[in-house]
């Protein structure tokens, strides 16, 4: 019974990966290990340079996406720019315009006074002092998203 023991024991050890086994199987078991953690390696250098060429690839697309919106915020910049002179404009115009209107009225009081005449004058109003108090009828204002994004 003990000599089967031994048996089982050296058969156990010469099949194992350490041990003293036939050094040809050995050397042929290196050479597969060596192979397939070459394999292994090629592979993971391949996914390591495709993720690296996918970063490239998504850098170059962020940068063209931000230059496009860069340019976008310059033009938008410029536009509203453009709008407060022409709106700057037409204040100056509205003040005139009530300037001229002022004097005319007081023209025609300076002729009702003199002549008897009875003419209404209707009140100026000042665009300028309450510009939420519009003198003529209000429109809807209608705009849309797509006005911004030219």
């Amino acid at each position: 019974m003990a000599s089967s023991i031994q048996q089982q024991r050296s058969t156990a050890t010469s099949s194992g990966s350490e041990g003293g086994g036939d050094p040809q199987m050995i050397d042929e078991r290196k050479r597969k290990r060596m192979l397939s953690n070459r394999e292994s390696a090629r592979r993971s250098r391949m996914r390591k340079q495709k993720q690296l060429e996918d970063l490239t690839d998504e850098v170059s697309r962020l940068q063209g996406a931000n230059k496009k919106l860069a340019e976008n915020i310059k033009a938008k910049e410029e536009a509203c720019v453009e709008t407060e002179a022409a709106n700057s404009i037409l204040r100056a115009q509205t003040m005139e315009l009530a300037d001229r209107l002022r004097f005319l009225n007081s023209i025609l009081e300076i002729a009702e006074e003199v002549e008897g005449l009875s003419v209404e004058i209707p009140e100026i109003p000042d665009p300028l002092l309450k510009p939420w108090q519009i003198p003529h009828p209000i429109q809807p204002i209608m705009a849309t998203a797509n006005m911004f994004l030219r």
